[in-house]
């Protein structure tokens, strides 16, 4: 299952994500989305975790949780019409 982060940290990084979400299940991939142009965060993030049932867990643990200062917004995919 593909899970989108928002709203997160500019100062996190791939490697903080997957801390984050391995406690949940394995997970195949975290990225922060960064901007073309400068490389910096756009301070939201694709996880991609292959057992639903521990996506699902993540999600709903994880939604509207302070993450370095900031609240996040953890969800299902449904379609990448607002990823870049």
């Amino acid at each position: 299952m593909n899970i989108l982060v928002y709203n997160l940290s500019f100062n996190l990084i791939d490697s903080d994500l997957r801390r984050m979400f391995s406690p949940f299940g394995v997970v195949n991939s975290a990225e922060v989305v960064k901007d073309k142009l400068n490389g910096r965060s756009k301070g939201k993030a694709l996880v991609e975790m292959p057992v639903d049932a521990e996506a699902q867990q993540a999600i709903v643990s994880l939604d509207q949780t302070v993450v370095d200062g900031k609240k996040i917004s953890v969800q299902k995919e449904a379609f990448f019409s607002d990823w870049n």
